[in-house]
């Protein structure tokens, strides 16, 4: 693969003086169309050591406009990027809408160098690859445009540079010219299992700076061409369509809603439950695993009053609740997980959202704020965001909270009178409710597409709060002695 790229490729200095003029108008040009658009655009920068990939990065900052582009360098890991899953670091620095990201590594530096090194067996690199291929395509399908350069040297060349004393070296230049072959296998391999059509790798010869400078600047410039013809063609033919929903037996059908409970009973079991989760609370926190819990479920269910409940006990300083609620201006200025990424719990906390990245498949599927093709590949999307914190150590914990239909109407009267309770009513949930049957089939397939070995769904019977606040708290509990 690289080899056919050793070719000896050179311009001269009248060459590139006479090309930059023209190059950099059309790139100025097509970054004011871009941000004009909303367009978020990740150019990742990697390669050889000592192939120049910091001038680059400099060079692609003087031809554009800094206003709109951030640049970010992927060096070691911090000890509060650690105490995060992998891809927290990555999804805090992902542009917003109309701007640019430079990353110089990326989300493929560490796996390549874990591999080369023998951290990691092939078949976890290989199925690493495939987190960062499935993360590259989510970004796509929300229209970002994603840049992957490599830069390349010969053997014979990066072995020169790194002796050189004439050139300033990077630390890892002269450590990892040793390990060239190596390098280059593992890379390759990174470059074959996430070279796909709408993320390209482009492979440049960089022995010679201008000629590598001026590839960088047409692949950029073809690029954003491209992909504003696509976008173009796309508003041109787009059709407004709602899913269509059949009446079937649902999952919530399944929950018994007589279930009750004594008052005697309730306070009983509720001071139990929630003094052993004072105690796990610190002996999570003390191993280093954080919780995520998720609240889902109908308008007055009482999600509020069970999470009341859970923090009630819990010392303040290792929890902390997420109410989510319509995304602001800046949250809609990135992709849809960005804000929930960013609010991820450090290790050793206790993260609880109240409602969550479900919204896509619930609400803007039911009342067509995300088209179908939107919603439809977010069960997916879901699952690999869920599988990621598992895998780092998160115990997540999903619950829907259910209530029947009539029990809904008798709550949402009785908020309307009592007059600390009249906040909690509006009209948006007097209309969610004339949308029932079709909230209760986007649950059923939200349950059935996103109920897995890692984090399944634990539904919850509402009817009686009571119930419905020990079920939480001794399901909190439990999955976290479990995972202790």
């Amino acid at each position: 693969m690289f080899e056919a790229v050793e070719l000896d490729q050179k311009i001269s200095k009248e060459d590139f003086n006479s090309a930059v003029p023209e190059l950099r108008t059309k790139l100025l040009n097509l970054q004011y169309e871009i941000k004009d658009k909303a367009i978020p655009v990740v150019i990742i920068v990697s390669g050889v050591e000592g192939a120049g990939k910091s001038e680059v990065v400099n060079r692609i900052n003087e031809w554009l406009d800094t206003r709109w582009i951030r640049n970010y360098a992927f060096w070691r890991e911090t000890e509060e990027e650690l105490l995060h899953p992998r891809y927290w670091r990555f999804w805090r620095t992902l542009p917003s809408r109309g701007t640019i990201s430079v990353m110089f590594g990326s989300w493929y530096t560490k796996p390549i160098i874990d591999r080369v090194m023998g951290n990691v067996s092939k078949s976890k690199f290989d199925r690493e690859m495939k987190y960062i291929e499935e993360l590259e395509q989510m970004l796509i399908h929300d229209n970002a445009l994603i840049i992957k350069f490599w830069f390349h040297l010969s053997k014979e060349v990066s072995l020169e540079r790194a002796k050189s004393k004439d050139t300033v070296k990077s630390p890892l230049q002269k450590k990892f010219s040793k390990k060239y072959d190596e390098f280059a296998v593992v890379s390759e391999r990174a470059i074959q299992l996430t070279d796909t059509g709408p993320s390209p790798w482009h492979i440049i010869e960089a022995t010679d700076h201008r000629y590598r400078d001026l590839t960088v600047g047409q692949i950029i410039i073809d690029s954003m061409q491209k992909l504003l013809q696509n976008i173009n063609n796309k508003a041109s033919t787009k059709q407004k369509s709602k899913p269509k929903l059949a009446k079937i037996k649902t999952v919530l059908n399944m929950v018994n809603l007589d279930t009750t409970m004594s008052d005697k009973a309730y306070k009983e079991k509720l001071s139990k439950y929630q003094a052993n989760l004072g105690k796990l609370a610190w002996s999570a926190h003390n191993r280093g695993r954080s919780v995520v819990a998720v609240f889902e479920g109908w308008d007055a269910s009482g999600k509020g009053g069970a999470i009341r409940r859970v923090t009630a006990t819990m010392d303040a300083r290792l929890y902390s609740v997420i109410s989510v609620a319509a995304p602001t201006d800046e949250e809609k200025a990135h992709h849809y997980f960005w804000r929930f990424w960013r609010h991820l719990p450090t290790d050793g906390y206790i993260t609880i959202y109240d409602r969550s990245w479900y919204g896509r498949v619930l609400v803007e599927r039911v009342e067509g704020f995300a088209e179908p093709e939107e919603w439809l590949r977010s069960y997916q999307e879901i699952n690999d965001f869920e599988e990621q914190m598992t895998s780092h150590g998160i115990i997540l914990i999903k619950f829907w909270l259910h209530l029947s239909k009539d029990e809904q109407l008798r709550r949402f009267k009785e908020r309307e009178v009592i007059p600390w309770k009249k906040h909690k009513i509006t009209d948006e949930d007097w209309r969610n409710r004339e949308k029932w049957d079709d909230y209760e089939l986007a649950v059923n397939e939200m349950v059935a597409r996103t109920s897995t070995i890692h984090s399944p769904w634990k539904l919850i019977p509402g009817n009686d709060k009571k119930v419905a606040r020990v079920t939480v708290l001794k399901e909190i509990c439990n999955q976290i002695k479990k995972n202790l």
